[in-house]
């Protein structure tokens, strides 16, 4: 049993906490797949990189709407995946490297396995050769991150499938993919592989396609992805997965019946689940909610003192950029006990690298009216703008909430190109309290830009005289 003044599970966020100033603290780090976390290995990093190809793979087949003839000849699978990850390997290996070599002082173990706590601040970690060892601290930092949800169907294991976490490594593209979900992570990758030139299908157990989103931006991406992928929508169950002749079939209920599908794989992409079951944090006093989260109260800290916990094994977000502000709220917290500071999740963006981009900040309309909050809602089309003219986007547009009375900002929507990009004038506005008057005439917006789009919706509010 070795003793720790802290120890961090995950070296994701979790990794980043180690600033010079816990130089003189004794700290384990327990990681028990890659280096690095979802973010870098499997996740935002690598499906950016894919998506950007993807984009360009994209372009010829829009380009003769503007007097271009473009022709795709081919992609060349294994270089694409090749260069993505012929960068992120040696990083989450140097990232290793550095903790277990040239860590300040030598004060930094890591360890390789999975922790699971077996008494009050103590956990054990058993190696995948079988090896455990104990180690108990002071402090512990939960940050050990999420995995992708499987659902319980007939044959999938025998038949064998993808995950986000596998899917991006496949040695050859297969020629028709069957995508089972209808959220973000099926969204990006049926962009990804129909640019390639797969015949992709989604399959949604909803009438919309992301539907967590603003209702009018799920309705709209559903639109312009089925003219883009076969969609089955309405698709409760899938009951069963076969292997007939190499190729993969799918039986599937819908509204109207048994449906099945023939593809050459699938991807499982119904959401991540925490990975707290790993930990077994109730041993050692941590509370776990219904969605397997690890509870944390304002300060990032659980329910025992000493213990906190970031990213997606306590947040409900899942997002790197949540996970960073959370990391950097404990290293303060840990730093400075008797002058903690709160994570700030109030103005919390999200974007969809799909095709079209989706980006979002803060209230629905859906979420406005359950909560009783009034707003009014100003719209604007891409169409509506002179550089959507040059881009002949018919489809993409921005909606933003807004109190009627103090102009205040309560949320922002938009679906379009570089939607992500055009969207972080509002999560500023919004973070520091800019009226929707105040930023719609109190600074020049660059004439052609796309950020047009969000001035014209903020002028398009009807907002109370004064």
């Amino acid at each position: 049993m070795t003793h720790y003044d802290l120890v961090i599970i995950g070296t994701g966020s979790g990794n980043s906490i180690l600033s010079p100033e816990f130089a003189d603290w004794k700290t384990a780090i327990v990681e028990r797949g890659t280096f690095g976390g979802t973010c870098l290995n499997v996740g935002c990093i690598p499906t950016k990189m894919f998506v950007h190809t993807a984009d360009l793979a994209a372009t010829p087949a829009k380009s003769s709407r503007y007097g271009v003839d473009e022709e795709l000849t081919g992609v060349r699978w294994t270089d694409i995946r090749d260069r993505v990850f012929g960068r992120i390997d040696p990083i989450a290996a140097g990232g290793s490297t550095y903790r277990r070599q040239h860590a300040d002082n030598g004060n930094v173990t890591v360890y390789d396995g999975t922790g699971r706590f077996t008494g009050m601040k103590e956990l054990t970690v058993t190696g995948a050769d079988g090896e455990t060892r104990v180690l108990t601290a002071d402090r512990f930092v939960l940050a050990a991150g999420s995995r992708p949800i499987v659902p319980s169907v007939a044959g999938l294991d025998e038949v064998g499938f993808q995950t986000s976490d596998t899917i991006m490594r496949l040695d050859q593209l297969p020629r028709r993919l069957g995508i089972i979900g209808s959220g973000f992570v099926a969204a990006e990758f049926a962009h990804v592989f129909s640019s390639f030139g797969v015949e992709v299908t989604l399959i949604a157990r909803s009438g919309l396609l992301l539907r967590h989103e603003d209702t009018e931006i799920a309705t709209r991406y559903t639109e312009v992805a089925q003219q883009q992928y076969d969609i089955r929508l309405n698709h409760d169950t899938v009951r069963a997965v076969r292997r007939d002749d190499g190729a993969v079939s799918l039986e599937m209920l819908s509204q109207s019946g048994t449906d099945e599908l023939v593809v050459d794989e699938v991807l499982v992409a119904v959401g991540r689940r925490p990975n707290s079951d790993l930990l077994d944090p109730g041993v050692t006093g941590v509370e776990v909610d219904e969605a397997g989260r690890v509870v944390v109260d304002e300060y990032q800290q659980t329910a025992v003192d000493g213990i906190y916990a970031l990213g997606d094994l306590s947040s409900k977000y899942q997002l790197k950029h949540v996970s960073n502000h959370e990391a950097r709220v404990v290293q303060h917290n840990l730093l400075h006990p008797d002058d903690r500071i709160e994570a700030d999740h109030r103005f919390v963006p999200s974007a969809v690298f799909s095709s079209p981009q989706i980006a979002s900040v803060g209230l629905t309309e859906e979420e406005a009216r359950e909560q009783g909050i009034r707003y009014v809602v100003g719209r604007a089309e891409y169409a509506g703008i002179a550089y959507g003219w040059a881009m002949e986007d018919t489809t993409g547009f921005a909606k933003i909430l807004a109190d009627p009375d103090t102009g205040l900002l309560l949320g922002a929507h938009v679906i379009g190109p570089q939607a992500s990009t055009v969207i972080q004038p509002v999560i500023q506005a919004m973070s520091f309290g800019l009226t929707a008057p105040a930023m719609a005439r109190g600074q020049y917006w660059i004439h052609p830009a796309l950020p047009e789009i969000i001035e014209n919706a903020l002028l398009d509010l009807k907002l109370a005289e004064g």
